[in-house]
This record gives C-alpha cells, sequence and structure tokens, in this order.
C-alpha cells in the first residue's frame, strides 16, 4: 500500500505549533516511505474562516521546510484541496446514507435540542441527542424536506454493540456504540460537519494513514462507523499525544505564544523550531537530540511517539536555538542577520557584520540578539548601566582611561593582541591591575557590563570608533 497522508488545517488564522506538529509527523512519515504529502484546507466552518488565513498556512508550513505533494495550486488529480468547494460531494454521499437507512432527517429546533441538554445535565445525564426524529417515516420526511422545512442530517449509531479499530500510538481501541451521539452530518445551511466531510475525503483522496491529534480521537469511532456503513476500507489511524504547558495544562495563547509565526517574529531558526517540535512526542531512543529535517525523515516512526502528553518547554526550545546557531558558519548566518540590522536603519559592510556575527555566534540564544544584545556593534551607547557605572567607573577611573587611549591612538596595528597589550602595559605604568582598566573600557565602549571579548570586541569597532566612545564616556561619565 502507498503511503498517502495529508494535513488538514481550518483557516481560522495562524498556524499553531501543535499543527506545524501535525503537519512535520505526516511530511517525516511520507518522506521517510517515499509517499504523498497532501494539504486540504477545511473551511467547512464558514463563520470561523479568517481572510487571508490560507495563504499564511502555506506560507509557513514552506518556511519551515514542510513541502506538500498535493493541495491548494498543486493539483495530484484528487482535488479540490478546499472543502468548501466540494460541497455537492457531501451531499450526495449524505443522501446515500439516509437512502441506505444509515442517517436520517431531523427537524428538532435549536430551541428544543437547548431544553434536551438541560434536563439531561440536570439528571446527570451526558448531553447527546435523544433520537427524537429517528423514527419518522422516510417518506414523512422526505415530504418536510420538499415543504421547505429545515432539518439537519443524523448518522443512526446502532443502539447496541461496540466500535473496535487499532491506533499506532494507543494500540487497540473499543467503544460502547451506546456513548455514542446521532451526529450531525449535514448542516441546516448544506454544509457538512467536519466528520462527514473528512471521511468522504480522506477516502477519496486515498489517505492511507490519518495522523491527527489527540482530541479528535472521541470521533473515531464515528468515523469508522461512517467507513463500515459505505463499505470503505479503513485508514490506518495514529492520534498524536497533547501539548502541555509546563504546569499540564493544554498548550494555550493564555500561557505563551502558540503561534509558528511568533517564533518566527522572534527569531528562532526553522531548523531548530522543527527540531524542538519534532521531540513533543517523539524520540529517537537514544541521547541525541539535534537534528536536521534529513535526519528526522531518516529516523522518524510511529513506534517512538509516546502516548503521554509533551510538555512545551521553551528554555529547550531556547537551547536548541543555541545549538542550531551555533553550528552555522558566519556567512550562512549574514543573510538573515543582515536584514535585522537594515530594518534599524545601520549602514554597515558585510565583512564588518560577519566579524560581529562571529563574535556573537556563542552569546546569543535567537537571531534577534544580534541587535537587542550588541547595539553597541552598530551606534554609540546612549546611555552607561547604572549598576556597572557604579562597580567599575570609580573617581580615578577617568585619568586612567584617557591614558589607556592616548596609548591606543598611537597604535599602528589595531588588532585584539595588539589592544591587549596596550592595555595591560599601561596598567603596568600606573601600577594597577588590568581589571581597572578592562571594566571602565567595556563600559565606555559598550554601556554595559557584560559582552563577548572586550579585546576582539574593540579590534571590531576600530581604533576611530573606539577613542570617540572613550572620550564620550569621560565628558559623560567624569
Amino acid at each position: 500500500m502507498s503511503v498517502r497522508v495529508r494535513f488538514a488545517p481550518s483557516p481560522t488564522g495562524y498556524l499553531h505549533v501543535g499543527g506545524l506538529r501535525t503537519a512535520l509527523y505526516n511530511f517525516l512519515f511520507a518522506k521517510k516511505n517515499n509517499g504523498t504529502f497532501i494539504l486540504r484546507i477545511e473551511d467547512t466552518d464558514q463563520s470561523r474562516k479568517v481572510e487571508g488565513a490560507t495563504e499564511n498556512l502555506i506560507a509557513t508550513l514552506q518556511w519551515a521546510g514542510i513541502e506538500f505533494d498535493e493541495g491548494p495550486g498543486k493539483d495530484g488529480h484528487h482535488g479540490p484541496y478546499i472543502q468548501s468547494q466540494r460541497l455537492t460531494l457531501y451531499t450526495e454521499y449524505a443522501e446515500q446514507l439516509v437512502a441506505g437507512g444509515k442517517a436520517y432527517y431531523c427537524f428538532c429546533t435549536s430551541e428544543r435540542l437547548e431544553e434536551v441538554r438541560k434536563q439531561q445535565s440536570a439528571q446527570g445525564i451526558d448531553p447527546k441527542y435523544d433520537g427524537h426524529c429517528r423514527a419518522i417515516p422516510i417518506d414523512e420526511a422526505k415530504k418536510r424536506v420538499n415543504d421547505g422545512e429545515s432539518y439537519v442530517v443524523r448518522m443512526r449509531v446502532p443502539d447496541q454493540g461496540e466500535v473496535k479499530f487499532s491506533d499506532m500510538i494507543r494500540g487497540e481501541v473499543t467503544i460502547q456504540n451506546k456513548s455514542l451521539d446521532d451526529q450531525v452530518l449535514m448542516k441546516s445551511d448544506g454544509f457538512p460537519t467536519y466528520h462527514l466531510a473528512v471521511v468522504v475525503d480522506d477516502h477519496l483522496m486515498e489517505i492511507s494513514h490519518v495522523v491527527r491529534g489527540e482530541e479528535w480521537l472521541p470521533s473515531t469511532p464515528k468515523h469508522v462507523l461512517l467507513y463500515q456503513y459505505f463499505g470503505w476500507e479503513l485508514p490506518k489511524f495514529a492520534h498524536l499525544p497533547l501539548l502541555l504547558n509546563p504546569d499540564k495544562s493544554k498548550l494555550s495563547k493564555r500561557q505563551g505564544d502558540v503561534a509558528v509565526e511568533d517564533y518566527r517574529a522572534k527569531g528562532y531558526l526553522k531548523e531548530a523550531l522543527v527540531n524542538f517540535v519534532a521531540f513533543l512526542g517523539w524520540n529517537p531512543g537514544d541521547e541525541r537530540e539535534i537534528f536536521s529535517l534529513d535526519d528526522l525523515i531518516n529516523e522518524f516512526s510511529f513506534e517512538r511517539v509516546g502516548k503521554s502528553g509533551a510538555v512545551f518547554n521553551i528554555e529547550k526550545l531556547n537551547w536548541m536555538n543555541q545549538q542550531h546557531i551555533k553550528v552555522r558558519t558566519n556567512e550562512d548566518l549574514l543573510p538573515l542577520v543582515k536584514p535585522l540590522v537594515q530594518e534599524k536603519g545601520w549602514t554597515v559592510s558585510d565583512e564588518y557584520l560577519l566579524h560581529v556575527i562571529g563574535l556573537m555566534k556563542e552569546r546569543v540564544v535567537v537571531m534577534n540578539d544580534f541587535i537587542s544584545a550588541c547595539s553597541y556593534f552598530y551606534e554609540d551607547p546612549s546611555a552607561y548601566d547604572e549598576t556597572a557605572r557604579a562597580k567599575n567607573w570609580k573617581p580615578e577611573s577617568s585619568g586612567h582611561v584617557s591614558i589607556l587611549c592616548e596609548k591606543l591612538e598611537t597604535l599602528t596595528s589595531f588588532d585584539a593582541p595588539s589592544i591587549e597589550s596596550a592595555l595591560r602595559s599601561v596598567s603596568e605604568e600606573l601600577k594597577i591591575g588590568a581589571g581597572k582598566l578592562i571594566h571602565p573600557l567595556r563600559l565606555a565602549l559598550s554601556g554595559v557590563s557584560n559582552g563577548p571579548s572586550l579585546f576582539h570586541m574593540a579590534e571590531v569597532l576600530g581604533k576611530e570608533t573606539v577613542a570617540r566612545r572613550i572620550k564620550l564616556a569621560l565628558e559623560r561619565l567624569q
């Protein structure tokens, strides 16, 4: 059996990291098995549709390196790949179920359904449809439909028996039919519900494996019944574990960012985010943690996906992002850092920026740190850290630093060893520890008390800038 998998998001906003994981696992499984990865847009709930969301979903997947083989704009002879363009199909299959006695027309008003739910809740019963319209003869029901009465189509769930199916992550699953609701399949507006549309589309698109979040597990027995009603072969199922906040609550916007766009905007590398998301439920079975997309394709299997919820640990993501930055060459990072510098209106040469990247690469967590953590590489400090000033700029510091400045201005070779040698020479002349010059000099050049190697920083800034900033600090910090 050829592997055909799909990612089927609703166009309701930005791509959630949970959606990215679902897309990624489908993609990895397809690529490992020389299969086909399909993108299908499930937009049957028109009230929740957000303009531009489909385009954003596609752009975000492409940014992450997750390219689909079939989908909007990539015909694979199973389209259309947008559900709102497939409405006649769902109507035909719903009518087929009604004709076979596997579904029925329901005329209950929303007011009646609400009243039934209230009564059931008051009695301590799990709310579900009470079957009020199940026994209406088909001829009578069709007459009411033809007379223009508002209706939905509900599936007829057997009163007895059970539904069994196998899940690649959870093993055998058994659900009693009596616990299932007579699910609405077609709404009164002529649009299908998720349950009918997903089964029809997965069958017609020849989906071999349905890989989706754990939240769809309770709905799967209804889908299995629909496959049986139509006489279709079941796909294999895999329901992925929930994503959790550190407090073990379900990952949500209330506790932090959940959109892939948020992490992209903050300067996380796509390779790091994909690596991190892959580990939210899966592991390679050994101590390795840093993987490229190709590595993940080679290693991925559902046998190593766990059942228990996966905690979204931002510290782990930060660490992974640092590792991915460190292994990139300065030249690889240049096209990523350069636009960030240009956005600020700063103008520096590529050669200069490569030096900055080389000094900061081991110190940054996200790409934006190449700006926010070292603005002093691009402009003179506008202020000086008060704690560092109190600790490191003593009354005598101005005189010491002034002498050092004169020494530095005489250097013919302004490189790190020469700068360090000059500073240590001045400290010996003044009979003070080198630290009494190092800390004030760093404050004068950067405005802060920490950063990369001071002598290499001074070399990158250049003699003219170093002298100017020292003199500026002498004026301001006297």
